[in-house]
């Protein structure tokens, strides 16, 4: 079975969304799966210009000749996509919609019902992912500002025919790396994400007992916030004293 993820984190292996989604890579791996990675930052994506030109012009063909020529054969072959993104003003980060946007050409303009909802055709020779996982983190400390990116995320595997197999979502994120840091009983934590990957593998779905340990609770939110409150006024008063600095 192959699997491509996708992180688009600005800070690719070193930030909080890469604490979640490599064990649960390393899962995937454990339980036999073909695994690849590749960050946006490391990618050349241009923009869609939202002249359907792939559909009508060049049909399935976009008009831009960068990274996506290739990421997207790789992403048409692949049985389960896991889309890796940080909690950006309430969504997914702006490369990573930029890519979800590319991926129209793999789209007809002709409509059709499906699951009593207007659709477009999907191209034959775009064999889409069969299954779809999120992989996210957040810096506020409640589930539900994962919300509209579940939305988004859900809504769009259904458009590309493809199953949403689930989502491994870790609130409060930073302090999971504080906590790794400080040699804090967290280990449960990434072990669950690790047991997420075999589980997608193995059975072809994540339990959501799992799941639920992946987001759990690390610290409480009136601690967190003191907390991240502290770090910023400590990184605040350094900056304000090298600029002081003669």
């Amino acid at each position: 079975m192959k699997a491509l993820a996708i992180n688009s984190s600005p800070r690719k292996g070193k930030g909080n969304t890469a604490l979640i989604l490599n064990p649960f890579l390393e899962g995937m791996k454990e339980a036999g799966a073909e695994v690849e990675l590749y960050y946006t930052s490391d990618l050349k994506i241009n923009p869609c210009q939202g002249d359907i030109s792939c559909w009508l012009k060049t049909p399935g063909e976009c008009i831009h000749k960068d990274d996506m020529s290739w990421l997207i054969l790789k992403i048409t072959q692949t049985d389960i996509l896991i889309l890796a993104s940080p909690v950006y003003c309430d969504g997914i980060t702006g490369p990573m919609k930029m890519l979800m946007d590319r991926l129209v050409p793999g789209a007809e303009p002709f409509f059709e019902i499906r699951e009593g909802h207007i659709r477009h055709l999907r191209r034959q020779k775009w064999n889409q992912s069969k299954k779809i996982v999120l992989v996210s983190n957040c810096g506020f400390w409640e589930m539900d500002n994962f919300d509209p990116l579940l939305v988004h995320i859900k809504a769009y595997s259904k458009n590309a025919g493809a199953e949403f197999a689930g989502a491994l979502l870790r609130p409060h994120g930073p302090a999971l790396r504080s906590m790794i840091e400080m040699g804090a009983p967290v280990e449960d934590v990434l072990e669950a994400a690790k047991d997420a990957g075999r589980q997608i593998i193995r059975d072809g779905n994540m339990s959501q007992y799992t799941l639920d340990r992946v987001s759990r609770e690390l610290i409480p939110k009136d601690t967190y916030i003191h907390f991240a409150n502290q770090h910023f006024h400590e990184v605040l008063k350094k900056t304000e004293g090298q600029e002081q600095t003669p």
